[in-house]
C-alpha cells in the first residue's frame, strides 16, 4: 500500500514524503500534485509577481531577485518549495556571427534520486538556444519553472553594446498560491484545477466551471423580448401586424435596462378609431419593484419634421404608457397631447415609429 506520510512516522520519513504530502497545499493541477509558480506579492504591494524577477545589469548580463516558488516533480516527486533569498548574476554568452538566438532563463531543481545528476540543489540557469534565422526558445528542462526568454542578436558582444535590455527580455514567469486562494493570472492559460477555482485576471475575477473560466460576477446578457400592446380600457386593441420590432434588455442584479424600437407597417391595426382614443400601454420585460412618474424617454416620429418626445411613465408595475413632453422641433404644438394613443400625438400610420430607452428596479 503507497500510502505516504510526513512527520508520523519516528523514522524513516524521506524527502519525498515531505514533499508529497500536503503540508502547506498550493494549487493542485491532479490529486496528488500542486501548480509549479512563484508565490505572488511584492513589498509594496503593487506588483502581481515580485519574486524572481531579471533585469539586465550589464552589456552581457542580468541579475534576478530573490522569491519563493514551487516547482512540481512528477506524482511521486511531489513539489520542491525553493526559496532565493540572494539575488543572483547571470552571465549570457555572446551571440553568433550570423544568426541570432533566444535564451530561456529558468528554475530547476536537479535531484539525483530520480534524474541521476549527481546533484541535490536548485539553481537558476540559463539554457542557450540555437542559432537560427529564425530562432526559437529552447524546450523547458524537466523539474523546471520557466521565468524568462532573452534575446541574442547576431554580432551580440560587450564590446559591440551588449544586448538591448530594453526589448530582449519576454517574462515567462507565473504564480501560485495555497489551494482555494484566487490565483494572481499574468502570462499562462492553463485550465482550472476544479470547478469553483478563481483566477484573477486584468479586469476582474474569473471563475472555472468544469470546462472554461467565465466571467465572475457572472456578466448579464442582453435579451429579445416583443411587448405586448394593450390600452386602459381594452376597448379597440391595437395589433402589431406587421411592424418592425426591435427590442432588448437587460437584468444586472435589481437594476433592468431596456431599449426598443418600433416602426409600424401597412398592416399594424393603431387600435380604438379617432372618435374614442384609448391610452396606448406596453408591457415591461421583467416587472418592476413600484410605479414611477419616469423610467425613461421615448422618440415619437411621423415624419422628418414631425418628432416629439414622451415620458414612459409606470401606471403599473407590469407596463408603461407614453406621455407628452414636448412640441415638435419646427416649434409646432403636437395635434394632441397627454397619454400616446391612436390620435395622440398625431393620427398614427404606417412608417411612423416609436424608439426609447429606460432603467428602473426589478421587483424582487
Amino acid at each position: 500500500m503507497n500510502l505516504r506520510s510526513a512527520w508520523l512516522a519516528v523514522t524513516g520519513q524521506t524527502r519525498s514524503d515531505t514533499r508529497v504530502a500536503p503540508l502547506g497545499a498550493f494549487t493542485p493541477v491532479s490529486p496528488v500534485a500542486s501548480r509549479s509558480g512563484i508565490l505572488p506579492g511584492s513589498s509594496d504591494g503593487k506588483l502581481r509577481i515580485s519574486g524572481f524577477t531579471m533585469a539586465g545589469t550589464t552589456a552581457m548580463g542580468a541579475t534576478v531577485y530573490p522569491g519563493r516558488a514551487i516547482v512540481q516533480g512528477t506524482d511521486s516527486q511531489g513539489a520542491y518549495p525553493v526559496a532565493l533569498t540572494q539575488s543572483t548574476a547571470l552571465t549570457f554568452a555572446d551571440g553568433h556571427g550570423v544568426y541570432g538566438r533566444i535564451d530561456l532563463v529558468v528554475l530547476r531543481v536537479y535531484d539525483n534520486e530520480y534524474d541521476a545528476s549527481g546533484r541535490a540543489e536548485a539553481a537558476v540557469e540559463v539554457i542557450r538556444g540555437t542559432p537560427a534565422a529564425t530562432p526559437a526558445a529552447p524546450a523547458t528542462p524537466a523539474l523546471s519553472l520557466p521565468l524568462y526568454t532573452v534575446a541574442v542578436p547576431a554580432g551580440t558582444s560587450a564590446g559591440a553594446g551588449g544586448i538591448n535590455w530594453n526589448t530582449a527580455l519576454v517574462g515567462l514567469r507565473s504564480a501560485t498560491v495555497a489551494v482555494g486562494g484566487i490565483l494572481p493570472v499574468t502570462t499562462d492559460t492553463a485550465f482550472g484545477a476544479y470547478p469553483g477555482q478563481y483566477r484573477d485576471v486584468p479586469g476582474g475575477l474569473e471563475r472555472w466551471d468544469g470546462a472554461a473560466w467565465l466571467p465572475y460576477p457572472a456578466r448579464p446578457v442582453w435579451q429579445d423580448w416583443t411587448p405586448v400592446w394593450t390600452t386602459a380600457t381594452g376597448a379597440g386593441l391595437p395589433s402589431f401586424g406587421d411592424a418592425s420590432i426591435t427590442a432588448r434588455y437587460i437584468q444586472q442584479g435589481p437594476t433592468v435596462h431596456f431599449n426598443y424600437s418600433i416602426t409600424f407597417g401597412a398592416s399594424t391595426n393603431f387600435g380604438a378609431g379617432a372618435s374614442t382614443p384609448d391610452n396606448w400601454r406596453f408591457t415591461l420585460p421583467v416587472k418592476a419593484a413600484w410605479m414611477t412618474r419616469c423610467v425613461g424617454f421615448a422618440e415619437l416620429n411621423a415624419a422628418i419634421r414631425e418628432r416629439a418626445v414622451a415620458r414612459m411613465r409606470l401606471t403599473s408595475t407590469s407596463f408603461f404608457e407614453l406621455e407628452l413632453s414636448s412640441g415638435m422641433p419646427n416649434g409646432e404644438n403636437v395635434l394632441n397631447s397627454g397619454l400616446a394613443d391612436s390620435v395622440t400625438p398625431w393620427t398614427w400610420a404606417a412608417t411612423h415609429s416609436i424608439s426609447g430607452s429606460g432603467t428602473y428596479e426589478a421587483a424582487k
